[in-house]
């Protein structure tokens, strides 16, 4: 007679969730200080517009090299572990940011703060493999990056009141404190699965279990991934393909929006990081919306659709917002437009995401650490492409311009793309 097990009420790993989410409101808290911070960074390290540009490129040039072997290592070593240490790494060269006296020094710290953010989001697409069903890996998806977009919005003009209190360089020690803190509390209370964690229900374990399917492949999982069997996958260069266009559009809400909005319509600090805000905000319903879709269409049977549709529609806001905000005559109207274009490539956020564990599989890590590196090769050339386009030209047009075709060119790459075809991967011989 099989034994009756009890349903919690709040299954356990929504905690889980709760956990991720804050890591990503952490992330973009962090990684968005600096960009409030230009006007007194510039002038107190002497730094001119081109400078600061490589200051947040170099981030994203290290955060987009260390995405495939930080997957490599979420997979071998779990995400509790990882993300313990990566989220500690980056904490402390986020600390260091507010030490630095001069403009080499700053490249160094942002560079080895990128390469720390790298592990955050393959070690939490490992969590969501390990913890999350199929059936709510959209909407968890969802949750999860809008954290982070939250977490940036709301920031803005926070970190701007904290920085005008005590400074730039306490901010950055403030900010640095917090992370270490969250690492902590994820190492004491988080477990790389349901059945090692004693707090989770037997009821749930079985749940998660027979969800996930405790295939041969599990066992795989510890194995030394073979590059050449992402590298050899049509379905996986379509998924960087389309990512790095994704990233191109957000980046520039990371970097360029606050300065360019300030220095545009002659805003104070506060003012500036109140409209930089809103786009942000706009991205986390944007991957709200979208995770909620992704699962949606899920559950009425159309497995391929869910993932592409979402990611299109998004991709076609996002080129239409670009292109329409470049007619505002003032802050408000640009803001909207450019909320719309943020809602949009936030959209395809979920489904990018939701698409490497469906490819990926045991090996999720390495696969979505992967797609992100090729985003955040996007993300890399947005900080530069801004000030150098604008430079050249004369004009923020052709930045925004080359957004929109790259959103426009993804459309045609989500089309080609196949959920339902995993990657074939080779294991090691380790005889």
């Amino acid at each position: 007679m099989k034994q009756h097990r009890p349903k919690p009420l709040i299954p356990s790993r929504y905690f889980m969730v709760l956990g991720t989410f804050l890591l990503a409101l952490l992330m973009y808290v962090d990684r968005i200080g600096i960009s409030v911070a230009k006007g007194p960074m510039t002038e107190s390290l002497g730094l001119s517009d081109k400078q600061f540009g490589w200051a947040l490129s170099v981030f994203a040039l290290g955060y987009a090299l260390f995405q495939t072997p930080f997957g490599m290592l979420a997979d071998r070593f779990g995400p509790r572990k990882i993300l313990t240490a990566v989220v500690s790494l980056w904490s402390i060269f986020t600390a260091l940011t507010g030490a630095v006296t001069q403009y080499f020094s700053l490249i160094i710290v942002r560079f080895l703060f990128g390469v720390g953010e790298a592990g955050a989001y393959p070690g939490i697409a490992k969590g969501v493999y390990l913890w999350i069903p199929i059936r709510e890996r959209g909407v968890v998806n969802g949750i999860n990056f809008s954290g982070g977009r939250f977490g940036a919005a709301f920031s803005l003009p926070l970190i701007a009141f904290i920085l005008d209190l005590v400074g730039w360089r306490a901010t950055f020690f403030i900010l640095g404190l917090v992370g270490i803190l969250w690492a902590t509390a994820w190492y004491l209370l988080f477990r790389d699965k349901p059945e090692d964690h004693p707090y989770v229900s037997a009821y749930e374990k079985e749940e998660i279990l027979k969800a996930r399917g405790e295939v041969k492949e599990e066992k795989k999982a510890g194995s030394k991934v073979a590059l050449h069997s992402m590298l050899h996958s049509k379905n996986m260069w379509l998924a960087m393909g389309q990512y790095f266009a994704s990233n191109f559009t957000f980046f520039f809400c990371l970097t360029w929006l606050f300065p360019h909005l300030q220095e545009q319509y002659n805003l104070a600090a506060v003012e500036a990081g109140f409209y930089s805000s809103l786009p942000l905000i706009a991205g986390g319903f944007g991957n709200m919306v979208s995770g909620w879709m992704v699962d949606a269409i899920y559950r009425r049977g159309y497995f391929r659709w869910s993932r592409i549709l979402p990611a299109i529609l998004g991709f076609g806001l996002a080129a239409a917002g670009l292109i329409i905000s470049l007619f505002a005559q003032d802050v408000v109207i640009a803001i909207s437009f450019l909320s719309m274009a943020v809602f949009g490539a936030d959209m395809t956020l979920s489904p990018s995401w939701t698409f490497c564990v469906d490819i990926g599989k045991a090996h999720s890590g390495a696969v979505s650490g992967t797609m992100n590196m090729a985003g955040n090769i996007g993300s890399f050339l947005t900080a530069l492409a801004f000030p150098y386009l604008r430079e050249w030209t004369g004009s923020v047009t052709p930045f925004f311009i080359l957004g929109a075709v790259l959103n426009i060119l993804a459309i045609f790459i989500w089309l080609k793309m196949k959920p339902d075809v995993p990657i074939s991967f080779e294991t090691k011989s380790t005889t």
